[in-house]
């Protein structure tokens, strides 16, 4: 593995889901994030729901400030997806540290493998050990 990547002073990292700001993760994903533009509310509060969610908060305000999640059977394979840091706190490290400790938090569940589909943050997934599928061919999708 990778190093552990730390985040920056004034920052923590929660799974606890009752501290997920629904309405501003919702907000980000479905106006600023190109996989989920227009999700519904009700669909967004369904994959928290059914997740292992991480957010990233300001220690000052408690405000989120960043947010991922994870869909896993904690035993064999786990899909890493809707990773988001709010535009204000960009270039600050906090996505390379948000995934690098979901990385560290997955790896003792042992699992064989962890995806992601991303259009334009590879090196930020580089850094932590992501690499492109070494035989796409193998793989797969079933798109409703």
């Amino acid at each position: 593995m990778s190093d552990t990547v730390s985040l920056p002073e004034g920052y923590e990292i929660s799974t606890d889901a009752g501290r997920i700001d629904v309405d501003r993760v919702h907000t980000w994903l479905s106006t600023d994030a190109y996989w989920a533009m227009g999700r519904p509310r009700e669909k967004q509060e369904r994959a928290i729901a059914g997740s292992l969610n991480f957010g990233v908060y300001d220690t000052v305000s408690g405000d989120q400030v960043a947010y991922a999640r994870v869909i896993t059977d904690r035993a064999t394979f786990a899909w890493l997806c809707d990773v988001y840091v709010d535009r204000s706190v960009r270039g600050k490290n906090l996505g390379t540290a948000l995934v690098g400790a979901v990385r560290d938090h997955l790896e003792p569940y042992g699992l064989r493998r962890v995806l992601l589909a991303t259009h334009d943050a590879h090196g930020v997934y580089e850094k932590l050990g992501f690499r492109a599928l070494a035989r796409p061919d193998q793989w797969m999708a079933l798109a409703f």
